[in-house]
């Protein structure tokens, strides 16, 4: 059996405000342009892509439940959650696919409150401050760990991916 090619692209609360909100921070893209993006990005690698957002915790943990049915790895933005959900974090750490963490903004430079991700130590790829661009990024770098193209790519911090 082939495995899937699919991947899911989750996105978290306030995210469907992109374009709108803090465009200072967050550019004038919109979730509809981000979704274009990565639907592009991972068709150029012969994967497509099944989107969710939601400002409800409940609701992300649940399509990352359904991608163990048919995703071959997961993209996300957590937004706020990545500093304050182990929920979420457990949930992607039980699904047991590859994950890749993406963060418009670089959070590092940003409040002290958003300086811990729960989600990092089970990412395997981070793409930090890249802004949209860097949700293609982020799928491109995860398809090539599923492809075994792992060697010699970084995370976008500078890390190497295992």
């Amino acid at each position: 059996m082939n495995p899937p090619r699919r991947l899911l692209l989750v996105n978290g609360p306030n995210l469907n405000l992109l374009g709108t909100r803090e465009p200072e921070i967050y550019g004038s893209q919109t979730l509809a342009d981000v979704e274009r993006l990565v639907t592009d990005a991972a068709a150029s690698r012969g994967f497509e892509i099944r989107a969710v957002q939601s400002n409800h915790e409940g609701v992300l943990i649940d399509a990352i439940h359904a991608a163990r049915e048919d995703c071959a790895g997961i993209v996300i933005n957590p937004g706020g959650l990545t500093h304050t959900s182990v929920v979420l974090r457990d949930a992607l750490s039980g699904v047991a696919l590859p994950v890749a963490e993406v963060h418009i903004s670089d959070v590092s430079k940003r409040e002290p409150f958003r300086h811990h991700s729960y989600i990092a130590d089970v990412a395997v790829v981070h793409v930090i401050g890249e802004g949209v661009a860097g949700y293609a990024s982020a799928v491109d770098r995860l398809i090539g760990i599923i492809a075994g193209e792992g060697a010699g790519l970084t995370d976008g911090t500078g890390r190497g991916i295992p």
